[in-house]
This record gives structure tokens, C-alpha cells and sequence, in this order.
């Protein structure tokens, strides 16, 4: 790769891109802090792993493209599997959560699934 001064608009513009990516991240991060219960600081991660990383690939794109002066999408991959991965790893973490805390007794909501009975299902009938 052969080291190129970049033009100021597209220093700027990768500049953006990684700052509102690490932003993102610091947003999501605090979120992981400020939020009391575990149902509520799950989507945290997700806000990291979609809008931080995303920006920092385009970022990371736009630089490697202009720099090698060809197409480079090798970033792009990894942002396709955090994007296929997190919301997966997201909704196996919930349910565990769920079936836990049912099994504990605790006050979670109700289970929508005609195949796991609750209390209420067998006084009805």
C-alpha cells in the first residue's frame, strides 16, 4: 500500500465517520451503566455492535479504498457477521433470561408460547 496524502474533505469525512462510530459505542457503553434491570441494558450492546461498527467500517472503507486505489471491502465482512451474530446472541441471552426468572418465580411477562403453560392457563380450564 502506498502511503498518499488523502484531500482534507475525505480526511474529514473518515473523521466523521470513526468519531461518530466511537460516539456510538460511548453512548451504548453508558447505557450498559445507567440502565437498572437486565431486560433493559441488553439492547445496549446491540446499539454498539450496529451504529458504532458500521460507521467505523464505512470509515475504515472509504480510507483503505482511497489509500490502495482499489475496491477494499474486507471491513465489510465483519460488519455482515456482527450484524447477523449480535441480534442472534441477543435472543438466545433474552430467552435464557426469561426461562431463568420464570423458573425463579420473579414477575417477568407472560409467556405467549402455546406450548409452555402457566398458572393462569390451568385455572382457566
Amino acid at each position: 500500500m502506498i502511503e498518499q496524502p488523502l484531500s482534507t474533505w475525505v480526511q474529514i469525512l473518515v473523521s466523521v465517520l470513526v468519531l461518530a462510530g466511537a460516539l456510538n459505542a460511548l453512548i451504548g457503553a453508558l447505557g450498559l451503566f445507567r440502565l437498572p434491570t437486565y431486560y433493559e441494558r441488553v439492547h445496549s450492546p446491540s446499539i454498539i455492535a450496529t451504529g458504532g461498527c458500521w460507521c467505523i467500517v464505512w470509515g475504515s472503507i472509504i480510507y483503505v479504498t482511497l489509500q490502495s486505489e482499489s475496491i477494499s471491502l474486507h471491513a465489510l465482512l465483519i460488519a455482515v457477521f456482527i450484524a447477523i451474530a449480535v441480534p442472534i446472541t441477543n435472543i438466545f441471552l433474552m430467552r435464557a433470561a426469561l426461562f431463568r426468572d420464570r423458573r425463579m418465580g420473579k414477575a417477568v411477562p407472560p409467556s405467549v408460547s402455546r406450548i409452555v403453560s402457566t398458572d393462569s392457563d390451568s385455572n382457566d380450564a
